[in-house]
């Protein structure tokens, strides 16, 4: 494997307590966004609404604005409006948080468009309507999928380590999922089904991150390293995988950041969530999952296999 860093001997631990610092104001900055945006901002897949898909003539891409403000002035609350599919198909996406009978959302916006907008004409292709039954579920079964997730790692990592590793592992998850959705809030973007997605993706790249800095621990508490701390240990463990994690977030980032400014609007979203979560992830392998370790073995010393 190639390797960055040779040889390093740098006190992750030693930052423990300014790292808890920095993710205690991060946690607070969400609460307190969260407070002031009076909520999530949901989008239609919570809390129901009407999607319609239209297919211009012309292409679209750079007229994206002008749609946005032609939708906004309807006053069918706070609108989502992106280009999907390939660009040549020249289609948006708008969504809308109005429920109604019938096609009465989508007679509008085809009224305002074609007054406001006559120089691109344009076909409906595609209407849906979530009603509020459908949305409760998909925000129940959203919630459950990671709700659950928690669970089956805690299980997985008490079989494979011990349950602190797994207990540990979980409150990184848990403090990368808040800060993810803080910046989230802070913006006030729509949290949607892609969001849930690039969470539990987020999710599964930190877990990795953080069995590979534990097993690292494992094999070198089994090699009986004497004369070194637990604390120690750790960030021994840490720099001897610290290559591999640099080059696992370089590549992870460079692809995402990529999607962020050349994917489109459709993957926006969902990418910011990727590269936040992936660089908060890292940060929390070794400045939250790693301390709760060291701070579980100071008051109940982790046996060995």
């Amino acid at each position: 494997m190639i390797e960055i860093f040779k040889n390093t001997n740098y006190n992750f631990l030693g930052f423990r307590k300014k790292g808890f610092v920095i993710s205690a104001i991060l946690i607070l900055t969400t609460f307190g966004s969260i407070i002031y945006h009076g909520g999530f901002n949901l989008s239609v897949d919570f809390v129901g609404g009407t999607l319609t898909l239209f297919r211009f003539e012309k292409p679209v891409q750079r007229d994206i604005t002008k749609v946005r403000d032609i939708v906004n002035s309807l006053g069918l609350g706070s609108p989502e409006v992106k280009t999907v599919g390939a660009f040549d198909r020249n289609e948006i996406q708008i969504t809308v948080k109005k429920k109604s009978e019938g096609s009465y959302v989508a007679d509008q916006i085809k009224s305002a468009l074609s007054k406001q907008y006559s120089e691109n004409p344009f076909t409906l292709e595609k209407e849906e309507r979530v009603g509020p039954k459908v949305s409760a579920e998909l925000a129940q079964k959203a919630l459950m999928a990671v709700l659950l997730s928690w669970i089956a790692i805690v299980i997985y990592m008490a079989f494979r380590f011990k349950l602190p590793h797994g207990i540990a592992a979980v409150a990184g998850l848990i403090h990368d999922v808040i800060i993810t959705t803080g910046v989230f809030t802070i913006r006030n973007a729509e949290i949607s089904l892609s969001f849930v997605a690039a969470i539990l993706t987020v999710i599964g790249y930190s877990l990795n991150d953080t069995i590979v800095v534990f097993d690292r621990i494992r094999e070198n508490t089994h090699r009986g390293q004497t004369g070194k701390s637990f604390e120690d240990l750790i960030n021994s463990s840490i720099n001897q995988v610290l290559s591999r994690t640099v080059i696992t977030v370089l590549t992870v980032l460079f692809v995402v950041t990529m999607y962020f400014f050349f994917g489109g609007e459709s993957t926006r979203d969902l990418s910011l969530a990727m590269l936040v979560g992936t660089v908060i992830g890292t940060y929390s392998t070794y400045f939250v999952s790693s301390p709760v370790l060291m701070y579980w073995n100071k008051k109940w010393p982790i046996k060995s296999h």
